[in-house]
């Protein structure tokens, strides 16, 4: 069976508001972290794009953005073609952003491979992610009725992040770690951190990867309403890159978490491919972003008093 070659989808459009303190002593601005060189010298969002292009093609990248972040990702995405930046009206969440993202790509592609990728990331061995993205875009192009998401090995009892109960082995052959899902836990207590640890629980990247028309399924099983907006709207859809009718309809619209709201009601479509021997951090608070830098061996000069409360410092 041949396949069309798979989509990627860059979701740039967060705040960023826990990791401001730095990324504004780094940038002198009050940009997003995806849109800051935080580390290595690019911003996360460059380095987001570098190492995806390993794995999908860069013309088949599309970038979900928030019109209120222009001015950064404006010089960020000179080389993209406008019609492959979704530029929304305001911040919504996820939710909103992958059903927007996801339609356009439709728009292109009726019968796309997509992929869902998170800008703000951390992974230390790049050509073990790349391969995991190659194997699972292999495996729901074989298996339409399934979506894959990336597992990241647990180094600790981490409270902050998502977590998959992943159930029996699935075989497929790539000879990938491949497991049907139980259960996500969403940011659990420190007591429920330590025994999903102890069960071999994995950490939820939010790295998706679907047949377009299995996760429209899944939506429609969800959060029927919200796609319904979407796909009233978009019958008006002509092209325009940022159309008046998304701005009525994100004025309607209620902030909403995909994990929530979608993965953790559909496992019974899902699998989790287990991400084993990559080191992986969601860039989310300073301190994340320092234990990151440690390990990895890379240098920091950050005042400590930029992470105090403002009522503690002198």
């Amino acid at each position: 069976m041949n396949f069309s070659l798979p989509w990627a989808i860059i979701l740039a459009g967060g705040d960023g508001t826990r990791l401001r303190p730095l990324t504004r002593l780094i940038s002198h601005d009050d940009r997003p972290k995806q849109f800051c060189p935080i580390f290595q010298g690019s911003s996360l969002l460059a380095q987001t794009r570098a190492r995806l292009a390993h794995a999908i093609a860069p013309e088949r990248t599309v970038y979900a953005v928030v019109k209120a972040h222009e001015r950064f990702y404006k010089s960020e995405l000179t080389d993209v073609k406008p019609s492959r930046i979704v530029v929304q009206p305001a911040n919504k969440g996820t939710t909103s952003a992958i059903i927007y993202a996801l339609l356009r790509v439709i728009c292109s592609d009726a019968d796309a491979t997509v992929g869902f990728f998170p800008s703000d990331h951390y992974y230390a061995q790049d050509e073990r992610f790349v391969a995991a993205v190659k194997s699972a875009v292999h495996i729901v192009q074989e298996d339409a009725e399934r979506l894959v998401v990336l597992g990241a090995e647990p180094q600790h009892a981490e409270v902050e992040y998502g977590w998959i109960e992943r159930g029996t082995s699935l075989k497929n052959r790539f000879a990938r770690p491949l497991f049907r899902v139980n259960r996500f836990w969403e940011k659990p207590s420190l007591r429920g951190a330590q025994a999903f640890l102890a069960l071999g629980c994995l950490w939820n990247t939010f790295v998706m990867i679907g047949r377009a028309k299995t996760f429209l399924d899944a939506l429609r099983s969800t959060v029927p309403d919200v796609l319904g907006a979407f796909d009233a709207a978009m019958r008006e859809y002509n092209g325009d890159l940022e159309p008046a009718w998304a701005h009525n309809l994100y004025k309607s619209l209620d902030a909403g978490d995909f994990s929530q709201q979608v993965l953790s009601l559909c496992t019974d479509r899902l699998a989790v491919l287990h991400l084993a021997g990559v080191d992986w951090s969601d860039l989310g608070a300073p301190e994340r972003v320092i234990a990151t830098m440690v390990r990895a061996g890379l240098r920091f000069e950050w005042p400590t008093a930029a992470f105090e409360p403002a009522g503690q410092r002198a």
